[in-house]
């Protein structure tokens, strides 16, 4: 009986001290070089275990495990690698383990290299080219957890932007933005990323979401040939691209063994200043020839806007449980910015761990083809340094088949996952998923899960935001820097208009600058448009704007009301109501390029009224939504009174001789009277884009699109209804279209829209107004590149079948970087192709080629038009090309 008695009583204590044993522990230090100075961003590992953490900017560390025994791994690249033994004591205890890593003494070895050989570092990137196509693959799928932290900062600010515009009273010294997030994410072959996020911090903002996510990193691999990273117009290519050697210069700075694995520590060097390429180091594994880590940067060479350098450091390392597959375990962008006189500095640090359900393609990599031994003066199989590169190639790898076992083995993937798995339940497209509430963590939370600690400027910026929030979003502190910022200075009215913020009540007054308030026509004279926005955001994110306009004639002496309001119906999907209704004043072609300020301009200096215009009385109702992912609609319904207008004015500033103005009627092919009185039209338009394998973010406040490799294609009809409400026209539109941007590699990118349509069915009592019209352009100044530029703007307006397609290609410094004046500009080059068929058209081609990034903004193009074969004329245009 006391036996029992006492096994029970000990298997009480065990459970209530299970526990306090099972707890875990807290292991926390310094990761330091020689020099005692922290190794900002090392990686702490736990051999043979799927945990692993970084170091913040100070080589500080944090890491929790539970009782027992480890062997935690250090690494930074270019130091050697340690490994120290510790113990976890169990309850909740804090062991400091404090590491200094030294430099790596890279050898190299007894690599014999003469005049005539090339480096050795050849050899092994050659290698790692061979290579490069299997272990961008060599896994299938993966799951991990990764936590992100992104940090921007301020460190000089001008008195004022550009010596213009005063700085807004937000804008100051210090940490300006700080993020935290913790995601788990799939990944499966090819490249495909599905993400939840499970928790989100914003210094100062417990409202705020953050929009750190996993696969705004997956184009950062160097196993691609070209990096995409994002924050540049061209990619740059990999150090060990397939045409890398074309690009770099290569030196073996030495060899080193490091947990059981020799790594060949190569220096790469841009072959061309102009070139778009890193310059660093490289860490390749012997044998096996994949990447053991990356330390690159990027300088103003790179023909960054506003980065002064770019710094990318990545680390590999086995994957748990399987040593010949290899995963990313950090990495890390910092960059130093400056720009319209400030000047900056940021990081974003991305740490995986808990890596599962890893899915190799392969068992065992397949074996590369056996090659003869090189013998080098007498002595045995020389180094792979030593071999020619017909030699290295008879051993590639036989990868015939690798497609192939990538699809089975994703498959396989697919099959294994379970039901309720909730990466399995992910719509498709769907690439994040922010839930409600994962903003509502609280300290304690953090202190838990974060495994990056914080630095103690990143510490105080985030007690300092934090605990002055209720502040901050205070009625009296909001009004009194909206005072502040509402401070009227006439710079912003002349440039981009004025805005007056109250951000209490979350609404804004926003006023035309002035060259959109006073305008000048021959129909109307001098006229004033004033315009204002008045724009509210509700708690639940949705928002409403309207827009009041009175705009008034001085020679036609008449007012014209009218009124533009949309609603925002729903607080996360798009869903949209707008409304248009009132006297307003319209061009023939409301897609024209000649904008009030051009029309103005041409016709106070240069007697050409290029606009034509004519009153519309009516309203105009539409809806937007997206119904399902990758479908967007937009249906319109409208009644219009339309009443031909004539010119009432010929005052002008500069009178050119022998030059008159233009009737108020445009010139057609086509029509040989544009004229058309007075005419009523009731019509019902639908228009559906659909972009087949959109990706998107969900979020509590909203989705966000991020776009496909597939192009949107585009249908569309417009119907006029006769008879109804006085109605007089009758036609029905169609039209289908298709349009995307191509990014071609180092050739830089693409964009092109096609669109064909035509009338179909009886037409009866159709006005000019309501022909297919054509944007073209016949000032030098440019309103749109992506139309014509030469067309004149009527000329070849249809109300019958046309093809309209329009194509530019920019070289993102692809010729110009080569020009050492060019490239110190930063200008680049693009050109461009237009084309319409219409009946009275025949083939109308546009070949342009220009100039952007001039100044950063403007662009310079010179056009030559050709009709079926024959020359029209020549010209230049200037508009702004960013």
């Amino acid at each position: 009986m006391l036996q029992i008695s006492l096994r029970w009583l000990l298997l009480a204590l065990l459970l209530i001290a299970a526990p306090f044993l099972s707890c875990a522990g807290v292991i926390r230090g310094t990761v330091s070089g020689a020099n005692k100075a922290g190794l900002a961003f090392a990686n702490v590992a736990v051999r043979g275990a799927a945990t692993s953490t970084g170091a913040n900017e100070q080589g500080q560390f944090l890491l929790r495990l539970p009782a027992g025994q480890y062997d935690l791994v250090f690494q930074y690249v270019g130091y050697k690698q340690h490994i120290e033994p510790v113990r976890v004591p169990g309850g909740d205890s804090t062991l400091t383990v404090n590491i200094t890593l030294q430099p790596e003494a890279y050898s190299l070895g007894e690599v014999l290299v003469k005049s005539s050989d090339r480096d050795p570092a050849y050899a092994i990137i050659q290698e790692a080219q061979q290579w490069r196509a299997y272990h961008k693959r060599e896994v299938a799928a993966y799951r991990a957890r990764i936590y992100i932290k992104a940090l921007g900062r301020i460190n000089e600010t001008p008195a004022k932007i550009m010596g213009l515009f005063k700085l807004g009273p937000d804008i100051k010294k210090g940490i300006f933005y700080l993020s935290e997030t913790l995601s788990d994410f799939s990944f499966t072959q090819p490249n495909i990323v599905k993400e939840r996020m499970l928790s989100s911090r914003i210094s100062g903002d417990s409202r705020g979401i953050s929009f750190n996510r996993a696969s705004a990193g997956r184009n950062l691999t160097f196993y691609e040939n070209l990096i995409n990273p994002g924050f540049s117009e061209r990619g740059f290519v990999s150090p060990i691209a397939g045409n890398a050697m074309l690009f770099y210069k290569y030196e073996l700075v030495g060899s080193t063994p490091q947990g059981g694995v020799l790594v060949h520590k190569i220096r790469v060097l841009p072959r061309r200043r102009t070139d778009p390429v890193f310059a660093g180091y490289i860490y390749i594994v012997d044998g096996s020839w994949r990447i053991h880590s990356v330390d690159l940067h990027l300088d103003k060479d790179a023909q960054l806007d506003y980065v002064d350098e770019l710094h990318l450091a990545q680390q590999y390392a086995p994957a748990p449980g399987n040593a010949n597959v290899w995963l990313i375990q950090s990495q890390q962008v910092t960059a130093n910015l400056s720009g319209l006189g400030f000047k900056g500095s940021g990081y974003i640090t991305a740490v995986l761990s808990n890596y599962a359900n890893v899915v190799p393609t392969y068992p065992t990599p397949p074996a590369p083809k056996a090659a003869p031994p090189v013998i080098v003066e007498g002595k045995n199989a020389a180094p792979v340094g030593q071999e020619t590169a017909a030699q290295i190639r008879k051993r590639k790898p036989d990868l015939r088949g690798l497609n192939a076992q990538v699809r089975k083995k994703v498959k396989q993937a697919a099959r294994d996952s379970l039901k309720n798995d909730i990466f399995a339940q992910m719509p498709r497209g769907q690439v994040q998923l922010v839930e409600k509430g994962v903003n509502e963590r609280d300290l304690a939370y953090w202190d838990a899960v974060r495994p990056v600690p914080l630095t103690a400027e990143e510490t105080k910026d985030y007690q300092v935001k934090d605990s002055t929030e209720v502040l901050r979003r205070s009625r009296p502190y909001q009004d009194s820097m909206d005072r502040k910022r509402n401070e009227f200075e006439p710079i912003n009215l002349l440039m981009g208009g004025y805005t007056y913020v109250n951000s209490f009540k979350k609404t804004s007054f926003y006023v035309l600058p002035v060259s959109r308030i006073f305008q000048y026509n021959t129909v109307e004279g001098a006229v004033l448009n004033a315009q204002a926005t008045f724009r509210k955001r509700t708690d639940d994110r949705r928002n409403f704007s309207i827009t009041p306009v009175l705009r008034y004639g001085f020679s036609s002496n008449e007012l014209n009301p009218s009124l533009d309001a949309s609603w925002q119906l729903h607080p996360a999907r798009r869903q949209q109501i707008g409304l248009k209704a009132g006297r307003t004043i319209e061009n023939f072609d409301k897609n024209s390029q000649v904008t009030p300020l051009i029309n103005t301009l041409y016709t106070l200096f240069d007697n050409r009224n290029y606009a034509k215009l004519y009153r519309r009385d009516g309203a105009e109702l539409s809806y937007l939504t997206e119904p399902v992912n990758g479908l967007t609609l937009l249906t319109t319904a409208a009644y219009f009174d339309r009443h031909e207008l004539y010119n009432t004015t010929d005052r002008l500033i500069y009178d050119v001789p022998g030059r008159a103005f233009t009737p108020n009627r445009p010139v057609s092919d086509e029509l040989a009277d544009t004229g058309f009185g007075r005419s009523r039209i009731l019509n019902v338009a639908l228009s559906a884009d659909f972009k087949p394998g959109q990706r998107y973010i969900s979020r509590p406040d909203g989705k966000f699109n991020l776009g496909s490799k597939w192009p949107t294609f585009n249908v569309q009809g417009r119907l006029a209804v006769p008879h109804a409400l006085g109605a007089d026209v009758r036609y029905l539109l169609l039209q289908a279209g298709v349009r995307d941007n191509v990014p071609l590699g180092l050739l830089g990118a693409s964009s092109f829209r096609v669109s064909v349509g035509g009338f179909v069915g009886k037409q009866e009592g159709m006005t000019f107004i309501d022909y297919r019209h054509f944007s073209g352009n016949q000032t030098l100044l440019a309103g749109n590149f992506s139309e014509f530029q030469l067309l004149d703007y009527y000329r070849f307006s249809t109300n019958n079948t046309y093809l309209e397609a329009h194509y530019d290609h920019h070289f993102n410094g692809f010729i110009f970087n080569k020009v050492p004046l060019f490239r110190k500009l930063k200008w680049q080059e693009v050109v461009s192709f237009n084309y319409l068929t219409t009946a009275q058209a025949g083939h109308y081609v546009e070949l342009g080629a220009g100039v952007e990034h001039i100044f950063k903004v403007l662009r310079v193009d010179f056009y030559t038009a050709l009709q079926s074969g024959q020359r029209l004329g020549t010209g230049f245009r200037i508009g702004v090309g960013f």
